[in-house]
């Protein structure tokens, strides 16, 4: 029995009820040990560093005892990690590719022998980082970024501290990009000195090991909490924290609203190469930062880490302060704006052209990830949610190092060439080639109202399995429903919003959260809705005025406030207005409902003959009779409907499908169908039309 370890800068995560569980299975606690490792940021980021375990396996050919190594494969994230996402190797065999290294130059033909050496030829590729695991001696092996490390290993001093605070358990190899020639250096170092406890790679990270998961977990633990204590122990020793604070902040209302009302304009010249989504933050690290003395000399130095440098790119863009900023006329800010992207674009450019080869990949977008804006925080853009959230998760990682490394000697950043050589790396541009083909709504933000409801659920379940982000908006059920999509399509993928699409302020908070989440809207789908089937004689006053403010004055003050982004976004987007095949065809007991819908199929037209010199386009859906899941038939509307027919209520589904041309009943997911079609670029030379999805109704037919 272990005893529970206490620490004040790392999480021991280590539960011994769980660990007797696997005792005996080596690779499955393994697979834990990796999997505590990755649940706290401050031990490495999303995606990086690298566990092994080298275990004695029954060689399949021979049926002869064998040691094998499982690692985490490329592209895997430790935090995540199944034995799915793990390599396995024999580690004779890996050893023996010591035969058929060439040196440096031929660094990547090593990659594909090791697949020569694959235990398993259906498990996970193998990474770049395989031989400097392969190559050491020790059972068990944790490759981590931890930001505390990281900061003595970008340090100016960085060998000397690391002297200063282990004595001779670590050794320091400098920086050199991750290869067969590492893992080479890496078994020098250990067999120079075996009473080694850890190895410190200048600029990029550590190597703990163990003879047991458990060993080797506390020591990564035990290392990355001496290297903390160290630096805060040293933070405002020397000088104030990155020279002490420039600017005041503002408040985080102030924050989050200017933010809202800037990320819209950003996202669009961010999207000048391809349509990107974005992620906000005013964490506290990232407002230290720019809020401070130090951040124009810091920022333009780039990242040390080649998991930062890759995610987060050769640099930032800096704007200037908040309150200089809002000073500016809005053509004034555009113009601004648009200077700096412009700027960094031929930065950017300077820069592959300085360091390209002759076999260089094409450049890649030039337009920055990372853009900080003193006194708000940070934002980040990229192809995905996910992706932009852990740009801006790296960053912060950077923001760490950078504060550590100047608390203790200097930050030295990745040198210009390096760098480009990790971005542009063949292999790198391999990895990319092989990512699956986008979704044909990736990238795209869409904006569902009433979007908790049958209808609009469906709307957004079918927008997501396309690749969109969705923005849920309704009034009810919006924990479930966020819970609920998120399981199913990801935690990045979708918020809940509450709205009243009669009031302006609640509609423009709605967007905002959308604005914020995403970095702005693509997609506006008008499905929110209600029903209220009654003769004329009945009809109240409130009756009437109730359907014309949800249906017709919401469609028109949902719409109103989403192009608004739109236009700051100055990218083309679509807006789907759900009306009803009562825009088309005259029924009884209908005169409120029907005339409102006919009121949101006309705004259609007009808003399409608007908004079409902007590339928006507008479109209808027309439903009917969508009895599943519909909040409007578990109001009145099907009784008055049963009624108006003289039918039972049970008989409205058959009554409904007989009806109709196809002798279909229509469903909620019949309708998303026809949304997709609309947005996904099927249609995209299409606006101002009318979608009916009735099963057929010839009294509907547009003509």
């Amino acid at each position: 029995m272990h005893t529970t370890q206490t620490f004040r800068h790392v999480s021991y995560l280590w539960d011994e009820a769980k660990a007797l569980e696997l005792a005996g299975n080596e690779v499955d606690l393994f697979i834990y040990r990796s999997n505590l490792l990755g649940a706290d940021l401050r031990l490495t980021n999303y995606a990086g560093g690298n566990t092994s375990v080298k275990i004695t396996e029954t060689d399949p050919l021979t049926g002869q005892p064998v040691e094998v190594m499982w690692v985490k494969g490329s592209g895997g994230d430790i935090g995540t990690l199944t034995k799915a996402g793990c390599a396995n190797l024999y580690v004779d065999r890996l050893k023996a590719l010591k035969n058929r290294y060439r040196g440096l130059e031929f660094e990547d033909e090593m990659v594909e022998l090791f697949n020569h050496c694959l235990f398993d030829p259906k498990c996970a590729a193998p990474s770049i980082d395989t031989p400097l695991h392969g190559l050491l001696p020790y059972k068990h092996i944790d490759h981590l970024h931890p930001d505390a490390l990281i900061a003595i290993a970008a340090s100016k001093d960085g060998e000397t501290i690391m002297k200063e605070i282990w004595g001779d358990q670590l050794a320091w190899i400098p920086w050199q990009r991750p290869g067969f020639d590492l893992g080479l250096q890496l078994e020098k170092a250990v067999t120079d000195n075996p009473n080694l406890r850890g190895i410190i790679l200048g600029g990029h990270g550590l190597f703990t090991w163990g003879s047991t998961s458990y060993e080797s977990y506390i020591n990564t633990l035990e290392v990355i909490e001496q290297a903390s204590e160290y630096l805060n122990a040293n933070y405002g020793k020397k000088r104030a924290v990155f020279g002490g604070q420039k600017l005041e902040n503002t408040d985080a209302e102030t924050r989050k609203a200017r933010a809202a009302e800037l990320i819209p304009t950003l996202r669009g010249l961010a999207s000048s190469y391809r349509r990107m989504l974005g992620h906000f933050t005013d964490d506290a690290r990232v407002l230290e930062f720019v809020n401070s003395n130090d951040l124009d000399k810091l920022a333009p130095l780039g990242t040390s880490c080649p998991d930062h440098f890759l995610r987060t790119k050769i640099r930032p863009l800096v704007l200037e302060p908040a309150d200089t900023l809002i000073l500016k006329s809005a053509e004034e800010l555009k113009t601004y704006l648009v200077e700096q992207f412009e700027a960094y674009r031929a930065d950017y450019a300077a820069y592959y052209e300085r360091c390209k080869h002759d076999n260089s990949p094409a450049m890649r977008d030039p337009n920055p990830v990372v853009i900080l804006w003193p006194q708000v925080g940070m934002f980040t853009f990229s192809k995905d949610k996910q992706t932009a959230r852990v740009a801006s998760e790296f960053y912060i990682n950077a923001i760490n190092v950078m504060k550590g490394a100047e608390a203790v000697s200097e930050y030295v950043g990745l040198p210009e060439q390096e760098a480009f050589d990790i971005e542009y790396w063949l292999l790198e541009e391999a990895k990319l080639q092989r990512m699956p083909k986008p979704k044909s709504l990736s990238g795209r933000i869409a904006f569902v109202t009433g979007g908790t409801g049958g209808i609009g659920k469906a709307i957004c379940e079918v927008l997501l399995q396309n690749g969109a982000c969705v923005v849920a908006a309704d009034r009810d059920r919006l924990d479930d429903v966020q819970t609920e999509l998120r399981r199913q399509y990801g935690k990045d993928s979708t918020i809940t919003a509450a709205i009243d699409v009669t009031s302006t302020d609640v509609i423009a908070e709605s967007l905002k959260q959308s604005a914020l989440q995403f970095g702005g809207v693509d997609i506006v789908v008008n499905c929110a809705g209600l029903s209220i089937s009654k003769p004329l004689a009945d009809h109240t006053e409130k009756d009437w005025d109730i359907l014309q403010d949800v249906l017709v004055k919401g469609q028109f003050l949902v719409t109103q406030k989403a192009v608004e982004i739109l236009r700051k976004q100055k990218l083309d987007g679509d807006i789907v207005n759900i009306a009803s095949k009562n825009a088309l065809f005259a029924g009884p007991n209908n005169v409120g409902y029907g005339t409102a819908k006919a009121a949101q199929l006309h705004m259609s037209r007009l808003l399409a003959a608007e908004l079409g010199p902007e590339k928006i386009r507008v479109n209808t859906v027309n439903p009917d009779a969508v009895l599943r899941g519909s909040k409007i038939w578990e109001s009145g509307w099907a009784e008055g409907r049963a009624k108006a027919y003289g039918i039972a209520m049970e008989d409205l589904p058959a009554h409904y499908a007989k009806r109709t041309l196809l002798n279909e009943e229509i469903l909620p997911e019949d309708i998303a169908k026809a949304v997709l079609v609309f947005v996904d670029g099927s249609l995209g030379k299409s606006t101002g039309n009318v979608l009916n999805v009735d099963g057929g109704v010839a009294v509907a037919f547009v003509r």
